[in-house]
């Protein structure tokens, strides 16, 4: 099932370091937040959301972003990534 011209859908990646890469922009947040006088924070960990729009059917859509993270968006030696999408007609928040 193809999607019309006016159909798109929505996509959202997380993508974050993976747990054994340290994280030296974490680490700066978690000291800045100490400074603020936020006490108790234990770690920070820094990620990127990425949100894709595209026009073709949803059912290939995760299919198409997991092909996009592969080879740009996400580098797989030192980051994990995880892809929501949304029905079509749902806008990003």
């Amino acid at each position: 099932m193809c999607a019309s011209a006016n159909e798109t859908v929505k996509a959202k990646v997380l993508v974050r370091l993976k747990p054994s890469v340290s994280d030296p922009q974490g680490q700066a947040v978690q000291r800045a937040l100490k400074t603020l006088g936020f006490e108790g924070v234990e770690g920070v960990r820094v990620g990127k959301l990425i949100e894709v729009e595209l026009s073709q059917a949803s059912s290939n859509a995760s299919k198409t972003v997991q092909e996009m993270c592969d080879k740009l968006l996400a580098n797989p030696v030192i980051e994990d990534y995880t892809i929501d999408v949304l029905p079509g007609g749902k806008t990003f928040q």
